[in-house]
């Protein structure tokens, strides 16, 4: 178990926790929330060693594995098959001194002692998984979104993103009995997300996840720990069942929650308003249980410090653009264009609100720049409508900021691309305080933007976004640095804007909440998407399996024929002996499956008991987590058991 026990945490002299007490269990999955600069990172810096309490008790068990994903950028030329089995450092360990006792060995064939000693090492390797640790590692790598012919390439050839996936993958292959991850999402796109949530339920440690994406800790967690105000509290279930509960609580104070209602009116306003336009379509019913959801937890909402509007278009040109045999792609360096999508007709009209999917690679990115007007269509037409005016959100901040500038220099710089004649004002105060309305207070307007925080420089293009007053919101993963009470403002923000959204995102909360209809971008071209995020992720899920059986096809062809089965040696008793080696270590492991799937027969039948009885919602819901991680496992070693069984058959012929 994890305790601690009136802990005070501070950084400098700002104190983040004032005398918490709280209790994680083994096994249990826990989601850190809490706005930026509450105090989750330094609590996992309490809790991986890297800084102490200044006061109470804090205690793990000592014994317990620690698994983490390193923040430094990986400089290697190691490929990237290599570098994530270097996660599995006990593996590493017993290949290193395997190696060691050879080379001794090799100088001392008569050393009986050093012969032993490499036997032992044998069979804890086997223990610790050699026989599979390379295609451990390579599922690893394929399922954060990597392609097969990529998994011998140098970690250094990948840009920062993929390197950083890299490192995910390396914290994922560490036997651990407790996984510290912050913010593991950021660098994910869709499939790679739905891939890493599957992984982390069948994950059987302790998980601690420091996330911003509401759905993704609905789908991994089932205990939710909340930093506010220097206090820490724990909540039994998910994330929505913390909002809930904490909606409830909210409501119960009742002096807080009056001041609360004229911003309670308002939401309730627009939620009414956007459910009663809402189609039947099945993607617009989505969006509709996500407005459901904001009524039950308004209270929440309405607490939270910030919150933005998206001004009313000057005019809503219709069709907003036509694109007529497209071809979208870049131009890299000499040669010929890389094209990535062709063949593109596609209408955006006013009011439509596009969520736009797609696997990592295949034109998401590109194609909203080519409409940004970022990089030129390789072929075809865009048509723009008369008037149309783009606020665009790129994924990289800073692709559309100036490190070296401050917020008040962009505004000012915006006013004068702008001209008298825009309606906007240009004067410094003006634009100091509209600045304002976006937590840029003070000084802060003069900070460069090369200093800022992810979180700050996402804010500062939704501020520069909202002043422009566009008709057109291209949105290239606006959520990657927002916390969860900005997400929601974002959501709320955008369900007001009267003009036209096209949004990529992972955060599939924010494509139900905002989006009533879906482009699918894959295999060179785009096509409407008939059904919602949910349909979306049985497609990733059924086009990762099909990636996964190519793969495995083209290894199994590419593969050398295996090695003749060497004659056996002359004396019947030295190949006996050889035999037995071989034997002891397949038998050690074909025991411990037979023991552990003994301990999970039974924790089956006790499970399937306790859900014939009559139980609370959460209990029985609780029960069936467990249910299906236990039935998960037992394939996996049932598939095991009858492998090792062959094995064993084989040598003893």
């Amino acid at each position: 178990m994890i305790f601690l026990r009136n802990v005070i945490l501070r950084r400098s002299a700002k104190v983040l926790l004032d005398n918490v007490s709280v209790t994680l269990n083994p096994g249990e999955k826990v989601g850190l929330v809490g706005r930026n600069g509450a105090g989750k990172s330094t609590l996992f810096g309490l809790i991986n060693g890297t800084l102490h309490e200044d006061s109470g008790d804090f205690s793990m068990p000592s014994q317990w594995r620690l698994g983490q994903v390193a923040q430094n950028m990986p400089e290697t030329d190691e490929s990237a098959t290599d570098f994530v089995l270097g996660g599995d450092t006990r593996l590493i360990e017993l290949r290193e001194a395997l190696a060691r006792a050879e080379a001794a060995h090799d100088q001392d064939m008569d050393n009986h002692d050093l012969g032993m000693e490499i036997a032992h090492l044998h069979s804890d390797l086997a223990d610790a998984g050699e026989h599979d640790a390379v295609p451990r590692a390579q599922s690893l790598i394929l399922g954060l979104g990597f392609k097969t012919s990529e998994l011998d390439q140098p970690v250094n050839s990948f840009s920062g993103g993929w390197r950083m996936r890299l490192q995910l993958a390396r914290a994922l292959m560490c036997p651990s009995d407790l996984l510290l991850l912050d913010e593991p999402t950021n660098h994910l796109d869709l499939d790679a997300l739905v891939w890493l949530e599957a992984w982390l339920k069948r994950y059987a440690g302790t998980l601690i996840v420091i996330s911003h994406d509401r759905e993704f800790l609905d789908a991994v967690t089932d205990v939710t720990l909340h930093i506010e105000r220097q206090q820490l509290t724990r909540y039994g279930g998910n994330y929505s069942a913390f909002e809930t509960l904490r909606a409830q609580q909210l409501e119960l104070q009742q002096s807080a929650f009056s001041k609360q209602k004229e911003k309670i009116a308002h939401l309730q306003k627009f939620i009414d308003r956007f459910k009663a336009k809402a189609s039947k379509a099945k993607q617009a019913q989505s969006r509709v249980k996500a407005l459901e959801r904001m009524e039950k937890i308004a209270p929440v909402l309405a607490d939270a410090e910030f919150t933005f509007e998206f001004k009313e278009p000057n005019n809503l040109p219709n069709p907003m653009l036509a694109i007529t045999d497209g071809v979208f792609g870049y131009h890299g360096g000499e040669g010929a264009p890389k094209i990535i999508l062709r063949g593109v007709s596609r209408s955006v009209m006013a009011g439509q609100r596009i969520g736009i999917l797609g696997a990592n690679g295949q034109g998401k990115s590109t194609l909203v720049k080519t409409i940004a007007r970022e990089i030129p269509a390789l072929g075809g037409t865009i048509t723009e409508g008369k008037g149309l005016n783009i606020g665009y959100f790129a994924q990289q901040e800073l692709d559309v900021l100036r490190p070296m500038d401050t917020p008040l220099e962009h505004m000012f710089r915006l006013a004068r691309e702008a001209g008298p004649n825009s309606g906007e004002s240009g004067r410094e105060q003006d634009l100091r305080n509209f600045l304002g309305t976006f937590n840029f207070t003070g000084d802060m307007v003069k900070q460069t933007v090369g200093t800022m925080s992810g979180g700050e420089k996402a804010r500062l293009v939704l501020a520069m976004m909202v002043w422009q007053r566009p008709n057109l919101l291209l949105l290239d993963e606006p959520t990657n640095h927002l916390d969860l009470a900005t997400r929601e403002a974002l959501s709320m923000a955008l369900n007001e804007f009267e003009g036209t959204v096209m949004l990529v995102s992972h955060d599939r909360a924010l494509l139900r909440a905002v989006c009533d209809e879906f482009w699918l971008v894959g295999r060179g071209k785009i096509a409407p998407f008939d059904g919602d995020l949910d349909d979306y992720q049985k497609y990733l899920l059924d086009e990762a399996k099909r990636l996964r059986e190519e793969a495995r096809a083209e290894t199994a062809a590419a593969a050398p024929p295996p090695p003749p089965t060497p004659a056996p040696a002359s004396a019947p008793q030295q190949n006996r002996a050889q035999l037995a080696t071989r034997a002891k270590p397949l038998k050690r492991e074909l025991e411990q499956a037979e023991k552990r799937m003994a301990e999970l027969n039974a924790d089956k039948a006790s499970l399937e008991a306790s859900l014939s009885a009559p139980l609370p919602p959460a209990e029985i819901a609780q029960a069936g987590r467990r249910l299906k991680a236990v039935n998960d496992e037992l394939q996996v070693l049932e598939e095991r058991w009858l492998a090792l069984s062959a094995d064993l058959e084989a040598i003893d012929r």
